[in-house]
């Protein structure tokens, strides 16, 4: 079973952006997806499965939100290199 969210949002936020009502709810879905995994509360799997896109693209697209792929302290990244 798959829930669903509502959102309300008054008819002017569109026009202000420059876009359509598609296009803001898009965005919208798409920073939420972007947020939630850099709060790391969603995997980049799940984030991408959110948005209805592949995981490499939802890695690519987070460059555009200033979200880096990786988060890992150097500690941690030299700890998974001398696991790997």
């Amino acid at each position: 079973m798959a829930y669903q969210l509502t959102v309300s949002y008054p008819e002017t936020f569109p026009d202000v952006a420059g876009i359509t009502p598609e296009q803001f709810e898009q965005e919208a879905k798409w920073a939420m997806a972007v947020k939630l995994f850099e709060m790391k509360r969603l995997s980049s799997g799940m984030a991408a499965t959110l948005v209805g896109v592949d995981r490499a693209t939802f890695l690519l697209k987070l460059a555009d939100y200033g979200v880096p792929m990786i988060d890992l302290t150097e500690a941690e990244l030299l700890s998974d290199i001398a696991n790997a």
